[in-house]
Order: C-alpha cells, then structure tokens, then sequence
C-alpha cells in the first residue's frame, strides 16, 4: 500500500452516471489487474474505494459511476485537481497460469473493473471473449475499448434496446476455458452456481479503511470470515458463502 497525491488530469462521460478519470501519479504500488485504489474526496470523512481499470507508467485510469455525493463530486472534478489515493490495495486476479479461452464478465459498473485483466489475457496470446450485462443501452460503454484490445465483447440489455436481450450472466453459454467476472452480488451469484469451471471473482462492498483494519467488508467463505479489502476483493468460485 501507498499514500500519493495524484493530478486529474482527463475526466470524460462515458455515460450519464459513469466517467472515466485519468489521474497522473505514483503507480508503482499497483502490481495486478484487479486491486483498488481509495480515493480522500475533499470534504468527505471516508475514501471511497475504486476498483483498478488500467495502469500504465504513471497514469491511473478509474472508471466512476455517480452513486452519491462523493462520486457526484469526483465527476464534476476538473483537469488540474490533486486527489489523496491509497493505491495497490487488496489481491488482484490471479493470472499465472490461465488456460486458452477466459470468459470475462462485468456487469454494470464491475465493466471497468475487468479492462486492465482484458488487457493483459490479450497481450499474451489468450482468446478473450468479454461479456458486459446493463440495464439499457444508455448505460453501456467500454465496448469499443475491449474490442481493441482484441477481444470479442458481448452485450447484453435487460429491455434488449442493444445487444442480446438479457443478463450478463446468460454468458455461461458461450465457448470458454474458465471465468472472471465482476459486478453485482446478484450476479455474481447466479454465475458461481452455474459455472462449472474454474472462476475468480471481484466482489464489491461498502469499505471504511480499505486495508483491513476495521473489518467492515467482512464476508463468510467456505474458510471463515473474510475481509473483501485485504483478503480480497478477488475469491476462487464456489468459496463464498452468498
């Protein structure tokens, strides 16, 4: 973990509630796709946690959706701000020995977090398929940005106005080697009983500290309790207790 001040330096819409901000800083503590980072907001008694979606040299890209007052406040940041971070917070996807064809799933604001993973799995040669659920086709985005990568990007809507009619997790159908995935409990849920295969996934929870000192995000696995933040945010399918 790291303490650094980082400067906003391009904050773009994706969507009506979801930004991307791009902040310039001091990356090096973040080592794997899938941490976090916890962001001071000026003004606000708690950091807000973030998940990781790409880090290259000393810039950190975050995708936010506007949930409160304090994502409120983030997105309306101009170019220039200076933020407090805590960075390479908690356990990233585990990458060493992924087979051929990961199936990625994100759904809603957990589509961010997969892009630093898609990245990488591409990189190296992996047939990547991404697979990315939201409600309508007003809140999607980052589909252009996978695909190029070089990965085959599925969409689905709940009222089917882009993509496929449906749920991110109707992606189970489609050819794959293993899973990943982040996005809602519910979803997350639904994927963990009906994959077979081998599954890692990104859990998001409500977080005090972020390091594990306050035991807040603590959630019950087959091995205990665990926290979301330290132990975390990534678990092996089949090992939470939903």
């Amino acid at each position: 973990m790291k303490q650094s001040v980082f400067t906003l330096i391009q904050n773009t819409p994706l969507t009506a509630s979801v930004h991307e901000l791009k902040l310039r800083g001091d990356c090096s503590a973040i080592t794997a796709p899938g941490q976090f980072v916890q962001v001071s907001v000026p003004g606000k008694f708690l950091r807000r946690p973030f998940s990781v979606c790409d880090c290259e040299d000393d810039v950190l890209t975050l995708c936010v959706r506007k949930s409160g007052a304090g994502t409120h406040a983030l997105c309306a940041m101009e170019p220039g701000a200076q933020l407090d971070l805590l960075t390479g917070l908690g356990n990233g996807f585990y990458t060493r020995h992924v087979t051929p064809m990961p199936l990625l799933v994100g759904g809603g604001s957990g589509v961010g977090a997969l892009y630093g993973l898609a990245k990488e799995l591409c990189e190296r040669g992996k047939i990547v398929t991404v697979a990315m659920g939201f409600r309508t086709a007003a809140d999607v985005y980052y589909v252009n940005q996978f695909q190029d990568l070089g990965a085959d990007v599925y969409v689905y809507t709940e009222d089917g106005s882009r993509g496929g009619a449906g749920m991110a997790t109707d992606a189970v159908g489609l050819n794959h080697s293993e899973l990943f995935a982040c996005g809602p409990l519910a979803m997350l849920e639904e994927l963990d009983a009906l994959e077979e295969r081998d599954a890692q996934f990104s859990l998001e929870a409500r977080m005090g500290c972020g390091f594990g000192a306050c035991m807040g995000c603590t959630i019950e696995t087959v091995n205990g309790p665990r926290r979301v933040c330290a132990d975390g945010p990534v678990f092996p399918g089949k090992a939470v207790l939903w």
